[in-house]
């Protein structure tokens, strides 16, 4: 970092420059270190409720398990089974993330759940959307609660589970060269098997039951039971995020599974947007000199903020064994490509050793924050102590985000990229 071009760096966010310079007209970074303080604290809060619905026997308690990264066999995983196993509204928190809370509805038009009382009965108002799942065609009440939740403003989403299974069934009319094994003439099957032929028509047989019902541009997301790496589950990842509140976006981001690509950087672009806030924070709010280095800061801070890097990118030894038995691989394999620490090496002589490589690169940067805020009390050793701050937790998010990419592609691929 030595040789970085002042040019190069980020600029300050312009609300960020604000606090800081009514800070220092006060002639400490102790006033604005708290609000962002308090700023970041509100953001890990926010709370959002998910509401998963279907029929008996339709993957939906199996979905709440896949979508907070367990087994159905896992402790704390949702009950599943052929009959309805779910008797009232439910709550699964993430397990890693207690501020995502995963419902298991129960099924939709039973005698105890009647269609024209669902949404009452199972307390609309708390959830920010809806998933509609379906092991078949969507059925009368399915299409009538997606209307009813359209009416009252917020968003739903159909989901067809189990197409792991349909393709196993469809399979099995094909020899071990793709090939149909019964040529009927009044078979509808393609001669050659192909599984997104398949994939297709399953799709296109539920929209046109969704469109036959009036229901206005649906879409629908086809997703295996055990595999939500495959098929259409990572797109509709990406929808569920691109279509919440900008306030809510981090929350949902942080807790999702790290086996799309676009969910990485995505997660990057989130964290990267509170780099500022953190560095005031660690430069502000219960910041000691360290030894060695011309910096005051909060080290026991700055240690949780890696770990959380870590936690996010699935850089730590419970994640990396979900990984590896998911994807069939050694842990070891998976961990020969990690070139950062994982949260459990983060160490406060780790985050000394990191602040002091930067410190010296971020001096440069000290004398543009002098010229643009006024030198009065704490300003001054803040001047060095944000910028050192800021590279340290950048380049280690840079490097946390690039390993999780790494990682994702030997588990999905078997290869890497360097």
């Amino acid at each position: 970092m030595a040789g970085v071009d002042v040019k190069e760096l980020p600029k300050i966010p312009e609300e960020d420059m604000e606090a800081l310079k009514a800070a220092v007209g006060k002639g400490n970074l102790t006033e604005a270190a708290a609000k962002a303080k308090d700023a970041l604290e509100k953001a890990d809060k926010i709370i959002l409720n998910i509401a998963v619905t279907g029929e008996a026997g339709s993957g939906k308690s199996s979905f709440v398990n896949a979508i907070r990264g367990l087994r159905d066999e896992d402790d704390d995983a949702a009950e599943t089974g052929v009959t309805e196993t779910t008797m009232e509204p439910t709550a699964y928190p993430h397990p890693s993330y207690s501020n995502v809370i995963v419902w298991d509805l129960p099924g939709i038009g039973t005698e105890t759940f009647k269609s024209d009382t669902y949404l009452k009965q199972v307390g609309f108002s708390r959830y920010d959307f809806f998933i509609i799942i379906s092991c078949t065609r969507f059925k009368t009440h399915d299409i009538e609660l997606a209307q009813e939740i359209q009416r009252q403003g917020k968003k739903f989403y159909f989901v067809r589970s189990k197409v792991d299974q349909d393709l196993t069934n469809e399979k099995r009319h094909y020899d071990e060269e793709g090939i149909l094994k019964q040529r009927k003439a009044a078979t509808k099957r393609p001669h050659q098997y192909s599984e997104s032929a398949i994939l297709s028509a399953i799709r296109e047989n539920c929209i046109s039951g969704l469109k036959a019902a009036e229901v206005t541009s649906p879409r629908v997301f086809l997703v295996s039971r055990w595999d939500l790496g495959k098929y259409d589950f990572p797109k509709l990842q990406e929808v569920l995020v691109d279509e919440l509140p900008s306030h809510k976006r981090r929350t949902l981001l942080r807790s999702l599974s790290n086996i799309v690509k676009e969910t990485l950087e995505k997660k990057k672009e989130q964290l990267q947007a509170q780099i500022w806030l953190k560095s005031l924070v660690s430069c502000g709010v219960a910041a000691i000199p360290i030894p060695g280095v011309s910096i005051v800061c909060d080290v026991a801070m700055l240690m949780t903020s890696l770990k959380e890097y870590c936690r996010d990118f699935g850089l730590n030894e419970n994640a990396l064994a979900t990984l590896a038995r998911q994807a069939d691989k050694p842990i070891a394999e998976l961990k020969a490509v990690i070139k950062s620490p994982l949260s459990e090496e983060i160490t406060k002589d780790l985050v000394i050793k990191l602040l002091t490589k930067y410190a010296a690169g971020a001096v440069k940067y000290s004398t543009y924050l002098l010229n643009v805020i006024p030198v009065v009390g704490s300003i001054l050793s803040a001047a060095v102590s944000l910028p050192t701050t800021y590279f340290m937790l950048q380049n280690f998010l840079d490097d946390a985000a690039a390993d999780a990419v790494r990682v994702l592609e030997v588990a999905v691929k078997g290869d890497v990229s360097n």
